[in-house]
């Protein structure tokens, strides 16, 4: 006698859930071990940048009393110190860690290393999409405010959309970074303190003082978000053509400024970015004017002619040193040649 329909059904699901438990099992075995790996790796690593922490501070008192031919065997002792580590930094980017502080005061001790190349590529990928998606809003966003709707409403919608915005890109900044991803200096800053300008401009109350600044804030909105436009296509392609060729690392992101990396091809860039730059100059200047205004009564007003005041020095300054060191690296490059 034949079984019935559903008891071959029922046997063949419960074969294949006997042999989903046996996987499930082997994959916690597996995990255990990852686990275990992972932590036998920290460790190693701590011990290591210890050993050679102490060994550079004796290879420095060294230095003072060798002879020459013992300071060039320091030398290359040292050299290869510092390429150790920049593997010890590769190695971390695939491990758990500690978060820094922000991301911990953001997120709690929540574990955001992502293990494969897969996952930090696309969650790389997600992050330069979203970048481009919300400048696009943001720009439109401005120029709506500026030419159709002159509300303190729409206004306020704008001023939350900017401190929304960059809070979140200093988040996903800050989990790159977890990953490997080596944003460096201002560029790291420099999002922290347009959150925090974004933050004065949506408490700065109805009067005056706003109305004055209102429109030359929401014009230099719509060019800094033109420029950023520009930036990510040609920020972009030169980093694939730069991934292809093996010179930048994978996880290399677009940034607001202007970088080494960037210069061939899109020294065009720099024009654009040095008038934005005295744009943010030139909103402090009005400002500090505001501020002096003997209508004047908000603290916002002088605050916000600060932030904009730093955030010119941040980025003319790191903009000014980048060129400065390619100029001169070319230079030196002319003169080994000739």
């Amino acid at each position: 006698m034949s079984k019935p329909k559903f008891q071959t059904e029922w046997e063949e699901i419960d074969e294949e859930y006997q042999q989903l438990q046996e996987t499930h099992k082997i994959y916690r075995q597996k995990l255990e071990e990852l686990t275990n790996l992972q932590t036998t790796c920290s460790s190693a690593i701590s011990k290591q940048r210890k050993g050679l922490k102490d060994l550079r501070h004796s290879l420095s008192k060294c230095a003072q009393t060798c002879e020459e031919k013992e300071l060039k065997l320091i030398t290359d002792i040292k050299t290869q110190i510092k390429d150790k580590e920049n593997v010890f930094f590769d190695m971390e980017a695939y491990l758990p860690k500690k978060n820094g502080l922000y991301l911990n005061l953001v997120l709690g001790n929540v574990n955001v290393t992502l293990l494969s190349n897969q996952a930090k590529f696309a969650y790389k990928d997600e992050y330069e999409k979203f970048k481009l998606y919300m400048t696009i809003i943001l720009m439109f966003g401005a120029i709506t405010c500026l030419f159709f709707l002159n509300c303190r409403v729409t206004d306020e919608i704008f001023n939350f959309l900017l401190v929304w915005y960059y809070c979140t890109l200093t988040i996903r900044e800050s989990i790159l970074m977890s990953n490997g991803s080596r944003i460096k200096g201002w560029w790291v800053s420099h999002h922290y303190v347009s959150t925090f300008l974004s933050g004065v401009m949506l408490t700065w109350p109805e009067g005056p003082m706003y109305q004055m600044f209102r429109s030359q804030f929401l014009a230099f909105s719509i060019y800094q978000s033109f420029v950023q436009f520009l930036q990510y296509y040609y920020q972009s392609g030169c980093l694939y053509r730069l991934r292809a060729l093996g010179e930048r690392n994978q996880l290399d992101l677009t940034v607001e400024g202007f970088q080494s990396w960037m210069w061939r091809g899109l020294t065009f860039l720099l024009p654009f970015l040095f008038f934005g730059h005295f744009w943010q100059l030139y909103n402090s200047v009005t400002l500090f004017r505001l501020a002096g205004h003997e209508d004047c009564k908000e603290w916002q007003v002088f605050m916000l002619a600060l932030t904009f005041l730093v955030l010119f020095l941040g980025n003319f300054l790191t903009t000014l040193k980048v060129v400065h060191q390619k100029i001169q690296k070319n230079q030196e490059k002319v003169q080994k040649s000739d």
